[in-house]
């Protein structure tokens, strides 16, 4: 895991690796080469993690001097193609997976992306032809922005190092950022909330020619498809291909030359890679233990500690615990924002940021985490609704009643609330409006109301956007919302937050669950793999039978980082969160609608209506726009 700067045409400017020194505090590298479109740089920040003796070092060049890479990620399969390249009479001279990535681009070009398993954002400067090549991985898991113009183009693992360059004012993209505060989702397209910083989206690549004089451009285009197969099989067929899958994506992820640990939050996800290592790594029978680092808190309702315990024992780990603190919460804001780039959208991204601060203190290097899991396989409860409507459509009524009854059972979702729901599509038309203009009227503040926001807002919404970028069907069940979540909203915001909250702390995290053979079967498998009744990521559950301790895999409720943002924000933290709303509002005032915003927090505050995460977004807005001094 390092950090990348790559420039074209702008005045060379080494400040911009060392502003991302806390993503590579192993190597510093930067070379400037030269072109008809002016000077090129490459910098690089390296986190050793495979080969960590000096061959790793970057920018790294063939024999020739022809090509120049800086690499970002890990290839998981690089023995296996280092063996294919020796056959054909390749010659190494390092252990490290970055030249066995630059042999592999100069072997097969373009083509090289399709043989890799792994998380990558990667550039190389080919100095004969003059061309920069940029790609990222399948999913996005590894960030890779850019800036252009005509006249200059630069590339950097984070938005801060792009910040300042001619050009690059600093302005908010209120697009963007309408679509933050209205529905708590980013990195839902190739825009960023700072107006003309891109990002290439995963499984997405450009080229950039510096070999005339002419105007420059970012040429970019997708070289992983955003689609999906259909796989028909038995529940059987289907846990045991799933079980086979994960299991290999975890021995894959597992080689390193560094220590390597896991977060733990007690949820199916990390549990399951958390078993999976223990039994590769021999922890019940004298091997190597696991060091798992789990989020505690006194609150029994966030508090998943009984399930950490329940792996730690099974699995036979080396735990750490932390514990979260409110009055943390606003002191670490600033910072923490500083790593993110952008606003983020709870409290949870502190809570995460907490874990990582302890892997690095107990020296752990790499963790693997089970990000991924749930936008595969529908786990979030979220995904009820399209399962639902999908059964009222097919008119399969006694499976809906089915599942009414078994959310109610396990989850305490009101038997009366999910009968309104999914029976209010079903009524005559003047009827359901009626009541949905009712149920907005008891909870709506208008405080998106302005000008300003609705000249922004897309009136399909985030989600829909996300899904309409990429041509992906539209979202109707249980398939087609996994293929958004997975390849255009959720997962791609989910793995910014990771990325920055790990690599603050120098540390590799690393998702299994995103290894592409799992994801194809994963994306591929039928609705009724995935929620049956209550039951959600059916497959997952099945799979990990005899692996996973059975009070984890029989768990149905869903947490994630969570923190007890709701007991906090209305008791010790109350006065910093309206102190915040303020504070956001004097910086941008206009933007939202100051006496909407003013009485949903109190309405949320005052227990009026449930507390979500709006007002974290709110408030840190505020925040990202004082740390980056960004303007309107």
């Amino acid at each position: 895991m390092c950090g990348l700067f790559a420039s074209v045409g702008f005045e060379p400017d080494p400040a911009r690796i060392d502003i991302v020194a806390h993503r590579g505090p192993d190597g510093r590298g930067w070379q400037v080469y030269g072109s008809a479109a002016g000077p090129v740089a490459l910098g690089h920040r390296r986190l050793a993690i495979i080969d960590v003796s000096d061959a790793g070092l970057q920018p790294m060049a063939d024999a020739s001097g022809r090509y120049h890479l800086v690499f970002n990620g890990e290839i998981y399969n690089y023995i296996e193609l280092r063996e294919e390249m020796r056959a054909r009479g390749e010659v190494f001279v390092s252990d490290s997976d970055s030249e066995v990535l630059l042999r592999a681009y100069m072997l097969w070009g373009e083509d090289a992306l399709r043989r890799l398993r792994g998380m990558f954002a990667f550039l190389i400067w080919d100095d004969r032809d003059k061309k920069l090549f940029a790609a990222r991985d399948r999913y996005g898991i590894k960030p890779l922005y850019f800036f252009a113009t005509p006249r200059g183009a630069a590339f950097a693992s984070e938005i801060k190092q792009l910040l300042g360059l001619p050009g690059l004012g600093g302005r908010m993209n209120i697009a963007r950022v309408h679509d933050f505060l209205a529905s708590g989702i980013a990195d839902h397209t190739a825009e960023t909330m700072f107006d003309g910083v891109a990002q290439l989206r995963g499984g997405e690549c450009a080229m950039v020619d510096a070999s005339g004089s002419g105007p420059l451009t970012v040429a970019v285009r997708r070289w992983y498809p955003a689609t999906a197969g259909a796989l028909s099989i038995s529940e059987g067929e289907a846990a045991a291909r799933f079980r086979e899958l994960l299991t290999d994506s975890v021995r894959l992820h597992l080689r390193s030359d560094v220590p390597v640990g896991s977060c733990l939050s007690g949820g199916l996800d990390s549990s399951s890679i958390v078993c999976l290592m223990s039994e590769m790594m021999g922890s019940g029978t004298g091997g190597s233990r696991v060091n798992t680092v789990s989020a505690c808190y006194a609150e029994k309702s966030v508090d998943e500690k009984p399930f950490m315990d329940a792996v730690v024992a099974h699995a036979h780990t080396d735990p750490h615990y932390i514990f979260p603190k409110a009055e943390d919460v606003f002191q670490r804001a600033s910072d923490i924002t500083w790593h993110q780039d952008e606003p983020f959208g709870s409290t949870s991204i502190f809570a995460q940021w907490c874990v990582f601060e302890e892997a690095r203190r107990v020296g752990v290097k790499v963790m693997l985490d089970g990000q991924g899991a749930d936008e595969q396989l529908a786990g979030y409860h979220g995904s009820f609704p399209y399962y639902m409507a999908d059964l009222t459509r097919r008119r399969q009524f006694d499976q809906l009643l089915r599942t009414i009854v078994e959310r109610n059972r396990y989850h305490g979702t009101s038997i009366y609330e999910q009968i309104r729901n999914h029976l209010v599509p079903l009524l005559p038309a003047n009827l359901a409006g009626v009541l949905r203009r009712q149920h907005r009227a008891l909870t709506q503040h208008d405080w998106l109301g302005t000008d300003i926001l609705r000249e922004a807002g897309n009136p399909k919404g985030a989600f829909q956007l996300a899904s309409d970028e990429l041509g992906l069907p539209p979202v109707t069940d249980i398939r087609s919302l996994c293929l958004t979540m997975t390849y255009g909203s959720n997962l791609a915001m989910l793995l910014h937050w990771e990325d920055r909250n790990s690599m603050a702390h120098s540390i590799e995290a690393r998702v299994p669950f995103l290894d592409h053979p799992l994801v194809e079967f994963d994306l591929a498998l039928g609705n009724d793999h995935k929620i049956v009744g209550g039951d959600t990521k059916r497959v997952l559950r099945k799979g990990m039978s005899h692996v996973l301790p059975e009070i984890v895999r029989e768990r149905r409720d869903k947490l994630g980082f969570a923190t007890p943002e709701q007991i906090w924000f209305r008791g010790p933290l109350r006065g910093l969160v309206e102190d915040g709303i303020e504070k956001t509002l004097v910086r941008y005032p206009g933007l939202m609608n100051a006496d909407g915003v003013r009485a949903l927090a109190k309405d949320m505050l005052d227990g009026g209506r449930p507390l979500d995460f709006t007002l974290w977004r709110i408030v840190n807005l505020g925040i990202w726009g004082e740390r980056f001094g960004v303007t309107m």
